[in-house]
């Protein structure tokens, strides 16, 4: 009955070998893409690596009791035999003998499928930490990508922002420039001696400069809030 009981694990190491050679067929073809230097589409290598940890799972879960109870039966049909304390006779095959040429192969079948599917799973437990970190490092490089942008980015809006505001202070200055302009001629007109032109040239370095101070105060407070 131990016997039966232990060899009933042999159909499930049968159908189960196949299975295990064809994953460990497309677990192979999936390391060999990790390590070619072609790029390859992460995503879809992710999608093939969880398929085939799934199915090594189902495969390991309808499995391992299976093969665990036999190898628990093929131990009790071993010690059965030896409460038996056999003695030999010359030409007759003694019952451990004819036990052990019966269930040995077909336990070393079960432990050896059992052991495929184990490192299968392991295997594939790798190969995912393989493509964490080739995906971890290209993230790391298109971040570092990205900050490179963002920093040129910044650096072209720090000029353009100079540029426009040079531009917003010889505007300014000119403007306060014509007021002073208008206001000498003015003067002028009311009987002040006064050269307007004069006094329009000389207005120009004061009023770049007050426009100037005057941009940086704003700047500096906007800063602060």
């Amino acid at each position: 009955t131990y016997r039966m009981m232990a060899l009933l694990a042999l159909p499930k190491a049968r159908d189960a070998s196949p299975a295990a050679s064809r994953l460990d067929r497309d677990l192979k073809a999936i390391v060999e893409e990790l390590a070619s230097p072609e790029e390859s589409d992460d995503r879809k290598l992710l999608e093939r690596l969880t398929a085939i940890a799934a199915e090594s799972e189902r495969l390991g879960s309808a499995t391992a009791f299976r093969f665990s109870a036999a190898a628990a039966y093929y131990n009790l049909v071993r010690q059965r035999i030896e409460e038996l304390r056999e003695e030999r006779i010359a030409g007759v095959q003694t019952l451990g003998e004819f036990m052990e040429r019966r269930l040995a192969p077909a336990m070393a079948t079960c432990t050896s499928t059992a052991r495929r599917i184990e490192d299968l799973s392991s295997r594939v437990a790798r190969a995912g930490d393989l493509l964490s970190t080739r995906v971890d490092i290209a993230l790391e490089e298109k971040n570092r990508d990205l900050l490179h942008s963002m920093n040129r980015r910044a650096k072209l809006q720090l000029r353009l922002q100079e540029t426009v505001e040079g531009l917003s202070i010889a505007a300014i200055a000119y403007y306060l420039v014509g007021l002073v302009g208008y206001g000498a001629k003015g003067m002028k007109a009311a009987g002040i001696p006064l050269d307007p032109d004069l006094v329009q040239g000389l207005s120009v370095p004061v009023a770049l400069a007050l426009v100037a101070l005057g941009l940086r105060s704003l700047r500096k407070r906007l800063h602060q809030d």
